[in-house]
């Protein structure tokens, strides 16, 4: 009986109706490896592909059927012999092997084949006994069922099922439906249909409404054993039932809906990512379960929250689908609780005066950037406060562009006073260090001087790294800032007052060099 269990088989078509998205084609291998891993996730059904489609997905079905481990392996066919034979051979090596075969039921598809309802019942006779012959799991698919006439649909799926078929797959094809709408059509079939229940009923909803998922989980309630679906919703136009929403919905809700599913949820988030990268469809980023923000806080009231319990702001634990941990991302609206706790995660541990002085450079830089990574507060950390003051800088204005030489007016403060100077270089950066040898002249040689941004975008904090050696002494400077040529004067300047204290701790003489005898 369809409704006599509450374990709900999951059918996965990433590889056939998520490739069809525009843009979304997979190479064989990669077609390959996501199988392997919905077969290790433990997905019931997985439908490969499309075998008449091309030579390409034949051979993919053709392979995965022989791979697979526990899964049932499904191809798609439309309703004609050609095509259920092709299907057949695709999958005839699976330990469990399935045809699905379909053909669009409601006013506007029949018109397609200019079929009379009659005719368009004895292919569908004809098809689904012709799959049964060849396979024993046949499942049949009138498309476009939320807007097929209620007799008629009523009447063709009796058909189908007295010709074989094991599954009644109920597609909501154009995301038409609703959720009262989905429970009830299937609760009803179940109730009028002979034979409906010894068979599974199963429902495929895309998401051109956004209700796909609610419409899943609806007809679920309503007797469906069967969702289809695909990892990050991939699939036609918006896209179809997304995998990990259901299950994990069914799980966090089974209060509410208590069934269940042979789905290892801690392998979700890997095999999303897998597909994302496959198919070259980024998850965006507040997409529920796989999105980047889908556990992370930014708020400085949720942040506090959080890390008091988890439970205030999450209803699932992150390692539910394979994540090690909650994401607490610092912005402008962190707090510094939230920073305080990332900063012990990186490992330090700081007294309160100095986490003022770090919240402050915090804000400033979080002011100017969408997100402040890790990275960043390392970099504000490592270069917070100098090794001594003796040489600061105050102000900087490049002139720089395709016509040279380029140009540095510095205003640098030295033991106190201030200083400025215009002068120019090879290159902003060049410039700039002319201008603090100019006022500040050395005979350190400068070893290193290397540029790396820490985090992604065109906002990113660039970390600049300065090493000098003058006499022996080797000291290094480091600086982050938004703007490269800062962080480069800043990494420059620090690294000049590390040498003064090693100056002074050496013995050596202090005594400035002219600017003729640098390097």
């Amino acid at each position: 009986m369809t409704t006599a269990t509450n374990r709900v088989k999951i059918f996965d078509t990433t590889l056939r109706d998520g490739e069809q998205s525009p843009g979304a084609t997979m190479t064989h291998d990669e077609k390959l490896e996501i199988a392997e891993l919905l077969d290790q996730m433990g997905v019931d059904i997985i439908e490969a592909g499309f075998p008449i489609a091309s030579e390409g997905d034949f051979r993919a079905v053709s392979e995965i059927a022989q791979r697979s481990q526990n899964a049932t392996i499904c191809g798609l066919a439309r309703a004609n012999f050609k095509d259920i034979d092709r299907c057949a051979e695709a999958v005839r090596n699976a330990a469990k092997p399935r045809i699905h075969t379909f053909i669009g039921t409601s006013p506007l598809h029949r018109a397609i084949p200019n079929l009379t309802q009659d005719e368009m019942a004895e292919r569908i006779h004809d098809t689904v006994t012709h799959a049964r012959n060849l396979v024993e799991d046949v499942q049949w698919s009138p498309m476009d069922a939320t807007r097929t006439e209620w007799d008629y649909l009523c009447r063709v799926i009796e058909i189908a099922i007295k010709a074989g078929a094991t599954t009644i797959n109920i597609p909501d094809t154009v995301g038409y439906t609703a959720p009262r709408e989905s429970a009830d059509l299937i609760s009803r079939l179940i109730e009028t249909i002979p034979g409906a229940d010894e068979i599974t009923f199963a429902t495929h909803c895309h998401n051109d409404l956004g209700m796909a998922t609610a419409n899943s989980l609806a007809a679920v309630e309503g007797g469906a054993r069967q969702i289809e679906c695909t990892i990050n919703g991939l699939g036609e136009r918006a896209g179809n039932t997304a995998l990990e929403e259901v299950v994990m919905a069914l799980k966090v809700r089974n209060d509410i809906m208590p069934f269940t599913t042979g789905i290892d949820t801690t392998k979700i988030m890997n095999i999303s990512r897998r597909v994302a990268s496959a198919s070259g469809f980024n998850v965006q980023y507040n997409k529920a379960i796989v999105g980047k923000n889908a556990f992370a806080h930014e708020s400085g009231i949720h942040q506090d929250g959080m890390l008091k319990n988890a439970e205030t702001f999450e209803i699932m634990r992150p390692a539910d689908v394979g994540l090690s941990g909650t994401s607490l991302p610092l912005g402008k609206h962190s707090g510094r609780a939230a920073l305080r706790a990332k900063l012990k995660d990186l490992g330090y541990d700081v007294a309160d005066n100095e986490l003022m002085d770090i919240f402050v450079r915090f804000k400033e830089l979080a002011d100017r950037k969408k997100e402040v990574y890790d990275e960043d507060i390392v970099a504000l950390v490592q270069a917070g406060a100098p090794a001594s003051e003796h040489l600061k800088v105050k102000f900087l204005r490049v002139i720089c562009g395709t016509e040279a030489p380029q140009s540095a007016d510095l205003t640098m403060t030295v033991d106190g006073e201030d200083k400025q100077v215009t002068a120019q270089g090879d290159g902003p950066v060049d410039a700039t260090f002319n201008a603090v040898k100019a006022l500040f002249p050395h005979g350190a040689r400068l070893q290193l001087y290397q540029v790396h941004a820490v985090t992604e975008g065109t906002d990113a904090q660039a970390t600049v790294t300065v090493r000098l050696e003058e006499d022996g002494l080797v000291v290094t400077g480091q600086s982050a800032d938004t703007d490269t040529v800062v962080a480069s004067a800043k990494a420059y300047v620090g690294a000049l007052n590390r040498l003064i204290v090693r100056r002074q701790k050496s013995g050596k003489d202090t005594k400035e060099v002219s600017y003729k005898d640098t390097v």
